[in-house]
C-alpha cells in the first residue's frame, strides 16, 4: 500500500484497494453514518492463509466440498467492507456507505445491530497467530482515510468484534496487538 490511502466520498470506494463486489449488503437504513470501525481477523481454513477462500465466501460462491470445515459456513451470507491481507494488500467488497454484514448479532453501548453503524475491516489472521508489521501499517492507513472521509469516525471508535459480540466472538484475538495500532494512529 502506499503512504497514503484516498476512498471516494461519492461511491464509497477505498481508490487504491483490489475490488470483488459481494452480494451480501444492503442499504443502511436512513440518514444512517458509519460511527464505528470493527476489527476482525479471518483465515479459511481456520489457521491458513492466503488462497481464493475468504473472496469465495464473502461472494456466496465457497465450496463446501473443498475443505471438511467449509460446509458448516458455506451457506453463510456474510461479508467486510474490506479485507486486509498478510502482506498488508487490500480487498474491498463492500462500499463504506453501505452495511457489510460482518457483525452479526452486536451491539455496543446499549446499541444492537452494530452492522447499521460500523464499517468492518478483516485481517487475514488467526486469534493465536501474530498479525503482520504490514497489516498494522495498511490498518492505521485505512482508518485514517475512513476517519478523513467520515466525520462520525475517530481513531478513539475502533473496536474489536470481540467487543461488541462478547462471547460468541473473540476475533481479532489476544494476538491482535492493540497498543501497536494505537501508537501508528496516535
Amino acid at each position: 500500500m502506499g503512504s497514503t490511502l484516498h476512498i471516494d466520498s461519492a461511491t464509497g470506494l477505498l481508490l487504491a484497494a483490489r475490488q470483488v463486489l459481494s452480494p451480501h449488503w444492503d442499504a443502511r437504513p436512513a440518514a444512517m453514518q458509519p460511527e464505528l470501525i470493527i476489527v476482525h481477523g479471518i483465515s479459511l481454513p481456520e489457521g491458513e492463509f492466503g488462497g481464493p477462500w475468504i473472496d469465495r465466501l464473502f461472494c456466496g460462491t465457497l465450496p463446501a466440498a473443498a475443505h471438511p470445515s467449509f460446509a458448516a459456513i458455506a451457506e453463510l451470507r456474510v461479508s467486510a467492507h474490506v479485507l486486509i491481507r498478510r502482506d498488508g494488500a487490500c480487498t474491498q467488497y463492500v462500499p463504506f456507505g453501505e452495511r457489510a454484514w460482518h457483525a452479526g448479532r452486536s451491539s455496543y453501548q446499549g446499541r444492537e445491530a452494530c452492522n447499521d453503524f460500523s464499517i468492518g475491516i478483516e485481517l487475514e489472521g488467526a486469534d493465536t497467530v501474530p498479525y503482520e508489521s504490514e497489516q498494522y501499517a495498511a490498518l492505521a492507513q485505512l482508518i485514517r482515510a475512513l476517519c478523513a472521509t467520515y466525520a462520525c469516525l475517530s481513531p478513539q471508535r475502533v473496536l474489536g468484534h470481540s467487543d461488541i459480540a462478547p462471547g460468541r466472538k473473540t476475533d481479532p484475538g489476544p494476538a491482535f496487538d492493540w497498543p501497536r495500532l494505537r501508537a501508528l494512529l496516535a
